[in-house]
């Protein structure tokens, strides 16, 4: 298990899908199936450098264009949106309870954020489910959230991390930051940042022992 002193550390910044919630991303790929997707074969993450879906990412392309692209890969122009956006979805667990926990215990002696590379259709399900599993908005359990369609800008890019530190009015040298991606762990170790990668499945509050 990868250990960090947090000495001087007085910020943390959680990545969301694959941290705080699990991702399963052959999901989508079932349901895209089940929409007329019949390549047999869509591997998330290399669809996810689709340029379209970058841009998405970044803000700079709009759900409609999304979801057209998703038309053309998966060979049905006429699929509805309502089917589109809860097959790519799909991917999204929930938070369980005892990872919100950590966060509450964590919240006492640090500054926590949130920063995911997303886009407006993940986030607004997010957002809604929950709050409807939960009673009350996920964003309070950090000072800041900060998605990447809406400040423009992703991860592993060094001027993501700037600016994400400008508006949370942090330093990099107090400030430890946990991701799932290698590369988005190591490019914020990089900059400066001390820098965690989680891996899937192991228990986020072994990072934090004795600590909270």
């Amino acid at each position: 298990m990868e250990r960090i002193s947090l000495e001087g550390i007085r910020n943390i910044i959680f990545d969301l899908g694959g941290v705080l919630l699990d991702l399963d991303f052959t999901a989508p790929v079932r349901e895209f199936e089940a929409l007329g997707l019949n390549s047999g074969h869509l591997d998330y993450r290399q669809a996810i450098r689709d340029p379209l879906f970058l841009r998405f990412e970044t803000g700079d392309a709009t759900s409609g264009e999304f979801r057209e692209r998703i038309r053309e890969i998966i060979g049905n122009p006429g699929a509805p949106d309502g089917l589109i956006d809860a097959a790519w979805c799909s991917m999204m667990d929930a938070i369980p309870p005892e990872k919100i926990t950590l966060l509450k215990s964590l919240a006492e002696r640090y500054r926590l954020f949130l920063f995911s590379n997303t886009n407006a259709i993940h986030i607004a399900y997010f957002l809604e489910r929950f709050e409807r599993q939960y009673g009350y908005n996920v964003e309070t359990l950090f000072e800041k959230c900060f998605y990447s369609h809406l400040i423009g800008d992703r991860k592993p890019l060094a001027s993501s991390f700037e600016k994400v530190l400008s508006l949370g009015n942090m330093q990099k040298e107090e400030t430890l930051f946990v991701d799932d991606f290698e590369e988005n762990a190591r490019a914020a170790a990089d900059f400066g940042l001390k820098a965690i990668h989680y891996r899937p499945g192991t228990d986020l509050s072994r990072y934090f022992n004795g600590l909270t």
